[in-house]
């Protein structure tokens, strides 16, 4: 592995699983953990769409977030090649958007089962592995604590996410294992603009939409990936070493911090 760019305390030399690598936020975060010196064990469903880091040594496994054997078997690579697994980023995620009156029942099982389910399933294996000091960041949303117009089954699945993530936080407490939860707003990816009609996504997502009970971004801007990704090195860093059970909004002010 090259030299880090930035040797963080608490990451450097550490080994970190990351899940969603082929999203953008998941692929920020594996680049942000490089250039902080860890070891990068990648997961996502289809090696052929992910764009894993190539000026690092990384190993990349391909599971599906909701397949415990699959996952299990991540963990147990990852702790063969490098010895010991220290951080977990659990990005993996799906959206899906509308009014409930047309929201199917195959939409519903999709994003519970991804989301909520998946979340389960990648941090009770984190946890069967992990040895103190350790830590367990998942990224959720902002939307699973502030109601959302068409987005009601992304929404609930977050929120369970959220709660779930918590809850096992205080379990692992005394083991020294941290657990933490990231709710981005509008980030600038590929998903959110999947969300956008025309070229004007940017400025009316940032302005807001009063008719939609959507408030605006105070700061002005979307996020970028990037944003997310270092407030997960962060969380994973001894600086934050007495920071547990707690959820991270990385929204610009968008949901004024509920």
């Amino acid at each position: 592995m090259k030299e880090p760019e930035i040797a963080v305390p608490g990451v450097s030399g550490t080994t970190v699983v990351i899940t969603g690598a082929a999203g953008g936020i998941g692929s920020a975060t594996a680049r942000a953990f490089a250039r902080a010196g860890a070891h990068v064990v990648l997961t996502d469903l289809d090696p052929q769409s992910t764009d894993p880091p190539r000026d690092f040594a990384n190993t990349f496994i391909p599971a599906d977030v909701t397949d415990p054997d699959a996952v299990s078997d991540v963990f147990e690579q990852a702790q063969r090649i490098h010895g010991r697994v220290d951080a977990v980023v659990h990005a993996a995620g799906v959206l899906a958007t509308g009014p409930v009156s047309e929201l199917t029942d195959s939409d519903w099982a999709r994003v519970l089962t991804v989301n909520a389910t998946g979340t389960m399933v990648v941090t009770r294996a984190a946890a069967r592995v992990l040895r103190g000091p350790a830590s367990i960041t998942v990224v959720s949303s902002n939307a699973g604590a502030t109601p959302r117009a068409g987005m009601a089954a992304y929404a609930a699945s977050k929120a369970a996410a959220t709660a779930f993530v918590r809850s096992l936080g205080l379990e692992l407490a005394p083991l020294g294992i941290r657990c933490n939860v990231i709710s981005p707003g509008s980030t600038d990816t590929t998903m959110l603009r999947g969300m956008w009609d025309d070229g004007n996504g940017t400025a009316a997502t940032i302005a807001g939409a009063p008719e939609s009970f959507r408030l605006g971004i105070p700061l002005g801007r979307l996020a970028a990936a990037d944003d997310v990704a270092g407030c997960a090195v962060f969380l994973a860093s001894t600086a934050a070493q007495h920071i547990t059970l707690h959820d991270l909004r990385v929204d610009g002010g968008a949901t004024l911090d509920q």
